[in-house]
């Protein structure tokens, strides 16, 4: 089954990602289950109550229960996979971890058209936002100036560094209309809905590799892409981030190289007019 989905899926780079393959394929082996077996089934009807075997129409049925222990059957497999897989499976995936497992928080704010990136910086601690301080591309989320915990913190657009070998919690929202947050070889989906705050957990087991380099991940040597699978407007096709994972002490660096969040400046207020300007002209 392993040889099987490394060579029909695509490349898995998070802890998680077997799982969520296997999941998948009993799936698949489910519905091809289902389609063998109802087109037998169709075949068989066609042939069993042909016209030329019985001419007159018989109108009470067939009185059978074949067919109803067939459709109980699947529901109780779709009921296992469902409870005993799916729900387990999500709800795991979408719980922060834990305090003590060293986890990264990073948020990730959708708008159109673009993936805002926050980190917390040394102090470990979001700084307030407000969203009377958004304010274009100086200050996309409204980070509060007057919070001191917003100094160091750190705000990209579209980029997004993670570490290997290192929990990672992503707490996703949005600034605007549903978005989903997709990231194929970490086997993370999850959409964004307004109003909301919602945890994604995951962690990865391997550094981006030089042969996923992109045209778009600007001075990076590689990166992997963060697409947004929700037709979240017209704009919707220009929707596209990127993230590269690194080691841990490449990702420190990475951090340290990073300018810290300033407030964009004061607007000056306006000089007060003098009496003898203010005296209309005679």
């Amino acid at each position: 089954m392993k040889d099987f989905l490394a060579r029909w899926m695509p490349l898995d780079a998070s802890t998680h990602g077997a799982e969520l393959d296997s999941m998948n394929a009993l799936v698949h082996w489910l519905m091809a289950v289902l389609f063998v077996g109802w087109a037998l089934y169709f075949l068989f009807v066609l042939f069993r109550f042909r016209a030329s075997r019985q001419p007159k129409a018989v109108y009470e049925g067939s009185k059978s229960h074949f067919s109803t222990w067939i459709e109980g059957g699947v529901v109780v497999v779709e009921a296992i996979l469902l409870i005993g897989f799916a729900i387990p499976a999500w709800a795991k995936w979408v719980t922060p971890h834990p305090v003590d497992s060293d986890p990264l928080v990073v948020r990730v704010v959708g708008e159109q058209f673009a993936w805002n990136v926050h980190y917390p910086g040394a102090d470990g601690v979001f700084g307030q936002t407000d969203v009377h301080l958004i304010a274009g591309g100086t200050n996309p989320l409204g980070l509060d100036a007057k919070d001191p915990a917003s100094h160091d913190d750190i705000v990209s657009v579209n980029q997004l560094h993670l570490p290997v070998d290192r929990p990672i919690t992503v707490l996703l929202s949005t600034k605007d209309v549903i978005h989903s947050f997709f990231l194929p070889v970490m086997r993370v989906k999850q959409d964004a809905i307004p109003g909301q705050e919602i945890p994604v957990r995951f962690e990865a087991k391997m550094t981006t590799p030089p042969e996923s380099t992109l045209p778009a991940c600007a001075a990076e040597k590689s990166c992997w892409e963060i697409a947004c699978a929700q037709l979240c407007g017209l704009g919707h096709y220009r929707m596209r981030g990127f993230y590269t994972v690194h080691e841990q002490g490449a990702f420190e660096s990475w951090l340290a190289s990073q300018d810290p969040f300033v407030a964009p400046p004061e607007p000056e207020p306006e000089p007060e007019a003098t009496p003898e300007e203010a005296e209309p002209a005679a």
